[in-house]
């Protein structure tokens, strides 16, 4: 186990944490939580072992190997896929190993050494794995066309997606992750949940991602005020626990108070108006939860709302079989699209379906190739994209930036709106080129809330923000009147905030008849129908080139008599392969239709998916390797002829 005792530690002099004792044992799974520059970060340096202690100890394990994500990727040569199986580190060693003794292979202790490392691979498993980090590289997103790319041709977020694959490759005793889904889709996410779920490991999660924490955790390790707490149960169970505490605590009692009588209002409004919708039902139970989270939260250091919009029109924004693209390549093409006053429209779809795309056409960035984008007299728009964070002034500050947009304030009122979003003190006034993406996004959001803008377009508002921040943020979108169109990977935000969902696949979009669990099913779904077309494409390919290499062999040997007696033991180990072959690819294509089956990733049998994979492979290798001896044996038979 991970034993603190004392444990006190510190960051460029300023100290984090003092006095941590406590246990972490063997294959929990720790979310670690705490307001950003707490320490969360620092503490996971320590278990690597890259910071030390100021006091007291740290101890884990010897015999541990521990995987972490790697900060920085190297612009290397090396293929994607073989960048990822270099995480399994004693793999690679056995690998180089055997090369070195097959070169000696005529000597007997080298003879009993191969021996020795093909039992060891064996029993790691090694022989599956290039199909085990394949399954990693298209669990987060990647195509087999990627697979011999070079590392270096990625951009940096899909090769920060690659250190995650790595890491999750190597098989390791403790796992250490930090935000791994800061660069991950809502696909990728919801597939890395259920690997995280599965891991045997000890693993130690730092994330903003409530549901992410909620699915995958054990236990909770809070940092606060300096000291280190542990809490048994999920992140919902620890908001609980603190929600009590806090009720305690007769200085916010009264707040508490006020804070979930609004929202209860809330809550019965909404109750009012929604119709019988499997999703208006799933949020409906969503918002009865929302008492306790905003009890945990309501010390938060942030507090603010949406201005109230002056005005509406509706409709608000109207697209009529609108076109849009880039140059030659249509993304959408008749687009019908409708924003009323009481929109509350949640984005899904996979990674590059086109949701940026079209929110940028809701925008008003993008113009429509063909059709109409039509604005409502009185829409105001507040648009909200990461490349925005790339518009602010890195010289100037908040307050800078808050004034040359309302010149006319008095500076005391936008000083105290800012404070709102946790800019207080010396920070209201620093260059916010300094800053954090936090920072930064909390105060791109400022400036957006500010504008009161009857219609919120935001593709990934989340980013960066903190636990504390997304709360703040959850319960300013459940207050507004605004409409509001939505894309997040936070599923807690699109539950909380958002009364439909649309699907963005196939160059359309349309309403979702579901709730955000039927979406991952449908996620499942539509990978193992992408698994199963890509593999029947490849096995058509296959019986393609050697049904015309057997024909072309066929010919050639119908065309001459000559050297009957050399050809003869070519044709008859031909004709057997032929067989063999055939045997092979009919089995290969009744399983690789059992591995399409949606319902064989949904079971609880790992072991029989483990067998039915390593037997795919195996299939594989055997008919490439006959193919091979199948093709040498022609080029022998149509020598023998022409001589």
């Amino acid at each position: 186990m991970i034993l603190l005792r004392d444990l006190g530690f510190s960051r460029n002099g300023e100290a984090l944490v003092t006095g941590a004792s406590l246990q972490l044992h063997p294959g929990w799974k720790i979310g670690l939580i705490g307001a950003n520059g707490c320490g969360k970060s620092s503490f996971l340096g320590l278990l690597r072992g890259e910071l030390h202690a100021d006091r007291g100890d740290l101890e884990r394990p010897p015999g541990w190997v521990l995987a972490h994500v790697a900060q920085d990727t190297p612009a290397l040569p090396d293929a994607a896929l073989d960048f990822v199986l270099d995480g399994d580190v004693e793999l690679r060693q056995i690998e180089r190993d055997l090369v070195a003794a097959e070169e000696h292979h005529d000597d007997h202790h080298a003879g009993e050494q191969i021996g020795l490392l093909h039992s060891r691979l064996g029993e790691i498993d090694g022989y599956a794995a290039p199909a085990r980090a394949a399954a990693l590289m298209h669990g987060l997103g990647f195509s087999d066309a990627d697979f011999q790319r070079p590392v270096a041709e990625f951009s940096g977020g899909w090769r920060v997606r690659l250190n995650l694959a790595r890491a999750l490759m190597c098989r390791s005793d403790l796992l250490l992750l930090d935000e791994p889904t800061n660069h991950l889709d809502l696909d990728a996410i919801i597939w890395l949940e259920e690997w995280l779920k599965s891991y045997p490991g000890t693993l130690i999660l730092i994330s903003h991602d409530r549901d992410f924490l909620d699915v995958i955790t054990s236990h909770i390790l809070a940092i606060e005020a300096g000291k280190m707490q542990l809490f048994t149960g999920n992140y919902s169970a620890c908001e609980r626990a603190r929600a009590e505490r806090l009720a305690n605590d007769m200085a916010l009692a009264a707040k508490q108070k006020r804070e979930a009588a609004h929202l209860q209002s809330y809550i019965d409004r909404f109750r009012a108006k929604a119709s019988k919708a499997r999703q208006a039902q799933s949020r409906i139970k969503m918002l009865a939860k929302m008492g306790d989270i905003v009890a945990a939260h309501i010390d938060t250091p942030f507090s603010f709302s949406f201005p109230e919009p002056s005005g509406f029109s509706d409709p608000l924004l109207l697209l009529d079989d609108a076109r849009v693209g880039y140059g030659d390549t249509v993304i959408f093409d008749k687009l019908r699209f409708t924003l009323r006053p009481d929109s509350r429209i949640g984005l899904l779809g996979r990674n590059g379906a086109g949701k940026s795309t079209l929110m940028k056409l809701l925008a008003g960035e993008l113009k429509p190739l063909a059709g109409v984008r039509e604005e409502g007299r009185n829409l105001k728009l507040g648009y909200f994209a990461q490349h925005q964070l790339e518009q602010l002034r890195p010289a100037e500050s908040p307050l800078w930036h808050m004034i040359k947009q309302e010149p006319r304030t008095r500076e005391q009122d936008l000083r105290s709106y800012l404070g709102g979003f946790d800019f207080r003190g010396d920070m209201v006034e620093a260059p916010c080129g300094r800053f954090s993406g936090g920072e930064k996004t909390r105060l791109a959001l400022a400036l957006m809330i500010r504008t009161a803008p009857n219609l919120l377009l935001m593709d990934e508002p989340t980013n960066h923000l903190d636990l504390e921040m997304r709360e703040a943020l959850t319960i300013a979108l459940q207050e507004t009147e605004a409409g509001m169109v939505l894309v997040s990977h936070d599923r807690h935000l699109l539950r909380a905030t958002c009364d439909e969902l649309w699907l963005v696949a196939d160059g359309k979009v349309t309403p979702f008849d579901g709730d955000l669990d039927d979406y991952a099913e449908w996620l499942n779904q539509s990978r193992a129908a992408e698994k199963s077309a890509e593999r029947e494409k490849a096995q058509r390919r296959r019986e393609s080139e050697a049904e015309a290499e057997r024909r072309k062999a066929a010919a050639a040997r119908m065309s001459t008599s000559a050297n009957l007696a050399a050809r003869r033991p070519l044709l008859k180990e031909s004709e057997k392969l032929e067989q063999q072959l055939a045997a092979w690819q009919g089995e290969l294509k009744l399983l690789e239709a059992r591995l399409a089956d949606p319902t064989l990733y949904a079971g609880a049998d790992s072991r029989l998916l483990d067998d039915l994979t390593l037997r795919q492979n195996l299939l594989t290798q055997n008919i490439e390797t006959a193919e091979s001896r199948w093709l040498e044996l022609q080029e022998q038979l149509d020598g023998n002829q022409e001589s």
